[in-house]
């Protein structure tokens, strides 16, 4: 012990403020101020987030109940913009379209963007809850098509509005700057690009790190998943047009047999992933739609087909393009298509990019979501091929370390049950996912807002 220490325990009067000063400075003569800190944090953070809850309840049922689709999602960025004016934070609307951005500066130290996405889908839900949706809406191309929040982004706007409330209410517990950002059109990974492009990295603080959060369907409420490098695929969509020389089906030597050809393509591009692509790097080619022809005796003169590519490099990406460019031509020069009529091949602009985890960040992440919530309720789980415009707020130059964790939705006895029986559960975009409002909430309000404090300055 060290000697001013002994002087004071030995002279000090003994009454009760001086024993909590005795305390401080015993407390850091043994290092152990910082876990003080901690626990402090912990028990404060806790009780915002029990008081908080009632609020957040209302209003997950509300997002719930009235969800918009991508681009559409004006009510939805007015009521996330209306709840960060509330908590303390400086808001700006009509961010790259509907995109929101709160900002709240609380002195110096890092500054860290938190991410919600705003839009739900056109899927008919038939989850049979009381506060299911039965909105409907027009869509970009006039069509009437129901509308729900089947891929919890209502979850993860409730929980982000929490986290936001609750670390406004404890700004004495931190440092930094906050950039808390509503993003649009996640589902047609158009919003991220969006508000880049309408600068939001020029326009508000430039953050040192990106946090998301992601509702999982095979996850239970109160476990939290991580997955540490590529957690998240890039995506992209082709269209091909496959086109022939049409006539009768009783003599096909006089026709180029464009449903042939289609049928060659599609073995053909198996090969990308079986003969092209190292087996340590992921890819998935996928010929989702196969359209051509009218009638049992009519060879037609054109079919559609409908891909989605995923990867998680760059490099198989562009390599996987190019090889199904190349073999889509090949079998059609080697099937006697002229030059005018060979396939036409469209990859679309709205391709997602790979969602890439940082190492360093992450583990500094769950390693604090781990202190907070347990060691046994944070879980590494293996990356998908799913995709996500998330890793776009990354990829600037210079790079900025994102990290989006996984939070589970549904009850444990439904992960017991489907584990013994083989039973499916319903997936993230079914019309029958219905995640479990209490705890899912509580914990990603209670986890983003251990994620935060773990990278902002200290008070």
């Amino acid at each position: 012990m060290p000697l001013a220490l002994s002087a004071v325990l030995s002279y000090a009067p003994q009454n009760a403020s001086n024993m909590k000063l005795l305390s401080f400075f015993f407390a850091a003569a043994l290092g152990v101020l910082p876990l003080l800190h901690a626990a402090d944090s912990q028990s404060a953070v806790r009780a915002r987030v029990d008081a908080e809850l009632p609020r957040l309840l209302d209003l997950y049922k509300h997002l719930h109940s009235n969800p918009e689709i991508s681009f559409q999602e004006a009510q939805t960025a007015a009521r996330i913009a209306d709840e960060l004016k509330q908590a303390g934070f400086t808001v700006t609307t009509q961010v790259g379209g509907h995109g929101v951005v709160g900002v709240l500066k609380n002195g110096a130290g890092p500054t860290v963007l938190v991410r919600t996405d705003l839009d739900g889908l056109p899927v008919l839900e038939e989850t049979g809850l009381p506060y299911a949706s039965k909105t409907r809406t027009k869509d970009d191309k006039g069509i009437d098509v129901p509308t729900m929040h089947a891929c919890a982004h209502d979850i993860h706007m409730s929980s982000f509005i929490g986290t936001a409330r609750v670390l406004a209410a404890l700004r004495d517990q931190w440092s930094g700057t906050l950039v808390f950002i509503g993003q649009p059109a996640e589902e047609r990974v158009g919003g991220a690009k969006g508000m880049l492009a309408a600068g939001l990295y020029t326009r508000f603080p430039r953050p040192d790190f990106c946090l998301a959060l992601h509702a999982a369907s095979d996850l239970p409420a109160g476990v939290v998943g991580h997955t540490e490098g590529y957690a998240l695929a890039n995506a992209d969509t082709v269209d091909i047009t496959v086109r022939g020389v049409s006539g009768h089906g009783a003599w096909p030597h006089t026709t180029k047999d464009p449903i042939v050809l289609s049928a060659q393509i599609i073995l053909g591009l198996q090969t990308i992933v079986s003969r092209e692509t190292s087996p340590t790097d992921p890819a998935v080619v996928t010929v989702g739609s196969i359209h051509g022809g009218t009638k049992h005796n009519i060879i037609p003169d054109e079919v559609r087909l409908q891909l989605t590519l995923r990867s998680y490099s760059d490099e198989v990406r562009d390599a996987s393009i190019a090889a199904l460019k190349r073999i889509v031509r090949g079998q059609a020069l080697a099937a006697g298509i002229p030059e005018k009529l060979l396939p036409v091949v469209e990859v679309s602009e709205e391709g997602a990019k790979s969602t890439y985890n940082d190492p360093a960040l992450n583990k500094r992440v769950t390693g604090a979501i781990g202190r907070w919530l347990g060691e046994g309720n944070i879980v590494a789980k293996k990356p998908v091929m799913g995709a996500e415009d998330f890793g776009l707020f990354g990829r600037t130059e210079p790079r900025i370390p994102i990290c989006m964790f996984w939070l589970g939705t549904i009850t444990k006895e439904s992960v017991t049950e489907s584990i013994k029986t083989g039973k499916t559960l319903p997936s993230l975009h079914s019309s029958k996912f219905a995640p479990v409002p209490e705890p899912t909430l509580k914990t990603g309000v209670t986890a983003m807002s251990a994620a935060v404090l773990e990278l902002v300055g200290k008070k």
